[in-house]
């Protein structure tokens, strides 16, 4: 019988090893000193840990100022960022989450990397940063632990907006949008998308997006292409067989150019449409119109970017949206009008059974199934006059007056 011979290494194998070792650890540590990873910064304080959140049950009789947060926001956020009790601010490369009680919970920072979106959903905040891929390097936090949930890093546009609702959040640029499931896992991806791995996997790519609105598995946006007039509205499933095929089920062409998703739910969206006579038509995913109605400028839209990010708020009954003016109250289904607030000077939120509206004297307490203002929360803003967006955060009433977040007790 004979045997396998014995394989000696000899001095020539012993160095060739030794350099390939060398090699593979000098670029596993070139890796990481020059990763994102080693320049972040997960800093925890005071976490509020995992306890219920108590939250006000009916519109305060007074507020009061308890502290002042600067905000240098996002591209597509109005309303403050609230979770688990929590306001959430950022600067450049820093996000921070405060206490009710102004004590700072936890912060996420880079050294070397911008802010490019940031959102809450599923108890979570989630923080994309422009890095090597563009606006594609994300990461998701616990909000009230203030630990790492997931983290994900692929290609995306260099300048996007912020795409939020309760079970989607992700990016919009002029030539994609990138949706996520709560494990920052993309279900939707849509648009110009950079070395497709198969051909013809998506209908429009040469198309310039202009709006993109999510709520539950319906996703909508308006876009122009090139060569064809007006503006086209989509509506596609969040949740396709394949996230890099959109499954669309509805094409509206408007003729109109310039016109902008204002509102979303779950069978339809709203456009508002611009012209010598403005008016917002309602669309459902078999392409029906479901309602229409003439309407007067509105300076956001007229005034705004692209893509554009509108100001809208969620309430128990109604999707809302503020037009720089004023503040439209839709019926959920239909996406009908169903009040129009005149004195509104941002969004609201819900307390109780009870709207919560900004004013220039205040916060009006709303009857929103009566339209009637009951009566009139003072609110001293000092010399500020520009757009005021609500939210509330445990027992706090949050304010968003432009560069900063104010903080306000109820009594």
């Amino acid at each position: 019988m004979s045997r396998t011979p014995i394989l000696s290494a000899s001095r020539k194998d012993w160095i060739a090893t030794g350099v390939i070792t060398a090699v593979c650890a000098l670029a596993v540590g070139g890796a990481y000193f020059t990763s994102d990873i080693r320049s972040a910064a997960l800093t925890t304080e005071n976490t509020p840990g995992d306890v219920e959140v108590q939250v006000l049950a009916e519109a305060p009789n007074k507020l009061a100022e308890a502290y002042t947060l600067d905000n240098a926001g996002v591209p597509g956020e109005h309303k403050p960022l609230v979770t688990a009790g929590l306001v959430i601010t950022n600067d450049a490369r820093t996000v921070h989450a405060t206490n009710q009680d102004g004590s700072e919970a936890w912060s996420y920072s880079r050294k070397n990397d911008d802010i490019c979106s940031l959102g809450t959903a599923w108890n979570k905040v989630v923080v994309t940063y422009r890095t090597g891929v563009g606006c594609g390097d994300v990461v998701s936090i616990d909000a009230a632990t203030g630990q790492y949930a997931n983290t994900r890093s692929a290609i995306n546009s260099e300048d996007v907006v912020s795409v939020t609702s309760n079970d989607r959040i992700g990016t919009v640029s002029t030539d994609r949008i990138d949706l996520w499931r709560s494990d920052l896992v993309r279900t939707v991806e849509y648009g110009d998308v950079e070395a497709p791995q198969e051909p013809d996997m998506q209908p429009n790519a040469d198309c310039t997006i202009s709006s993109a609105l999510t709520r539950t598995e319906n996703v909508a946006l308006t876009e122009s292409c090139p060569n064809e007039s007006g503006t086209w509205m989509r509506l596609m499933k969040g949740t396709p067989e394949d996230s890099r095929k959109p499954e669309v089920t509805t094409n509206v062409q408007l003729p109109e150019d310039g016109a902008r998703l204002v509102a979303i739910g779950q069978e339809a969206a709203t456009a508002y449409v611009p012209g010598p006579t403005p008016a917002l038509r309602s669309f459902d995913k078999t392409g029906t119109e479901t309602a229409t109605r003439t309407v007067a400028e509105s300076p956001a839209v007229t005034e705004g970017t692209t893509p554009f990010a509108p100001a809208t708020a969620d309430l128990p009954h109604h999707m809302t949206w503020f037009d720089g003016t004023r503040l439209y109250l839709f019926t959920p289904t239909e996406l009908k009008v169903d009040r129009v607030f005149e004195d509104a000077i941002g969004t609201p939120v819900a307390v109780g059974e009870r709207m919560l509206m900004p004013t220039d004297k205040g916060i009006a307490v709303v009857d929103w199934a009566t339209g009637e203002t009951e009566r009139t929360i003072p609110v001293d803003r000092g010399g500020y006059s520009g757009p005021v967006y609500l939210a509330m955060a445990g027992t706090t009433i949050v304010e968003s007056r432009g560069a900063q977040t104010v903080v306000l007790t109820a009594s």
